[in-house]
């Protein structure tokens, strides 16, 4: 997600109107409201560490929130190893950048020991996959398969009875070494806790997106939008043609313009004599006489063509500007 992520945090990077932060919260509104949950965020240094606490306060003050920091990047299971001392009884694993559709109500009655969520794809060999018996017990995973057979992927979504039990896997997957280009893999940790006789099975869905790389958020930028079209209503404005779906903020000043479709347009933007299209353009944008198309433009930043041509696709981080003419 370079330019975007050195400037802020990859779940502040923005998608459909909100942030991928806020879509990853929303995921956990369907958790059985009979139990009180507390929330544990690994971030990174510097930009996670200062960036997601206080969004986090000002966004989500009811909410029981701890902070962990990973400063080295060894891996999923060394991220979940300093968190341990807050990993006790039944939790949910989720990476921050995946985005799935599910009804978490289910784990209040859920007997297994854990819970792999898995999407069926045509081609997993770049994911991981999880290996099933007849029974529907999970028997392993495995980390980016060479044949397309076993085509459960591995959506990064987990649920764990006891998470002191992976605590344990992960202190043994450390004493093992069992490292993948010096990192400790989750996948790993997992496969000890099926040696140890844990009975784990798979939970499938339908929808799965996820904000890792340009290509993938800009896809999850088109499903939000399309999911959510005729939920809000955007502001009329005089000499703006909107082509649905798009999520304009009231905020944005839009004149002599096309928008979209699959278009989002965060606050305070302006624009002028252009047209985006399966774009999105953060807060504070400046956009004038430019055609924009498959674009994701950063904070603050400033784009102008001429005439609208030509059709620009650009990937630009915040507080950044591009000048384009004729014949440029």
């Amino acid at each position: 997600m370079r330019p975007h992520t050195w400037s802020k945090a990859k779940p502040l990077v923005s998608v459909a109107g909100k942030t991928a932060l806020d879509y990853l919260m929303e995921m956990f509104q369907s958790l059985p409201t009979a139990r009180k949950f507390e929330f544990v965020f690994i971030v990174g240094p510097y930009l996670g560490e200062t960036q997601l606490p206080p969004v986090i306060a000002e966004h989500y003050p009811d909410i029981k929130a701890h902070f962990v920091v990973q400063a080295e990047m060894k891996g999923q299971s060394h991220a979940l190893f300093l968190a341990r001392q807050y990993l006790t009884g039944p939790m949910i694993m989720c990476f921050s950048d995946t985005l799935i559709e599910t009804d978490f109500s289910f784990l209040e009655r859920e007997k297994s020991d854990g819970v792999a969520w898995v999407k069926e794809i045509e081609d997993p060999r770049r994911f991981g996959v999880a290996e099933v018996n007849p029974d529907g017990w999970i028997t392993r995973l495995i980390e980016k398969p060479t044949s397309v057979e076993n085509n459960l992927a591995l959506v990064g979504c987990y649920y764990f009875k006891m998470g002191e039990n992976l605590i344990s896997a992960i202190e043994e997957q450390m004493e093992r070494g069992t490292q993948l280009n010096d990192e400790y893999f989750l996948v790993d940790a997992i496969n000890i806790m099926l040696e140890n006789h844990a009975l784990m099975r798979v939970e499938k869905i339908k929808v799965w997106f996820d904000t890792g790389t340009i290509d993938a958020t800009l896809e999850t930028n088109r499903y939000l939008l399309q999911r959510e079209q005729g939920k809000t209503k955007n502001k009329v404005r005089p000499s703006v043609r909107i082509i649905e779906p798009v999520f304009i903020h009231d905020t944005a000043e839009i004149r002599d313009s096309t928008i979209g479709p699959f278009a989002s347009i965060g606050a305070q933007c302006s624009i002028q004599g252009s047209s985006i299209e399966d774009s999105i353009l953060e807060a504070d944008c400046v956009i004038r006489d430019a055609a924009l198309k498959g674009s994701i433009i950063g904070r603050k930043s400033r784009i102008e063509g001429k005439q609208r041509t030509p059709i620009l696709t650009l990937n630009v981080g915040e507080n950044s500007s591009v000048i384009s003419g004729e014949g440029t």
